[in-house]
């Protein structure tokens, strides 16, 4: 394998790599936020 093949396969499958990830971290805050859903607060007197 020369140096050209060699820097191709790594920069591709480091690519491959960071996609998956972030595309893994994207699955688990869609879980998270069906876990913990946002409620709203309600505010029942005035602060200050």
């Amino acid at each position: 394998m020369d140096t050209w093949t060699f820097g191709w396969t790594v920069a591709l499958i480091g690519m491959g790599g960071t996609m998956l990830v972030l595309w893994l971290l994207s699955l688990v805050i869609v879980l998270l936020k069906k876990l913990f859903p946002y409620k709203a607060e309600t505010s029942t007197g005035s602060k200050g």
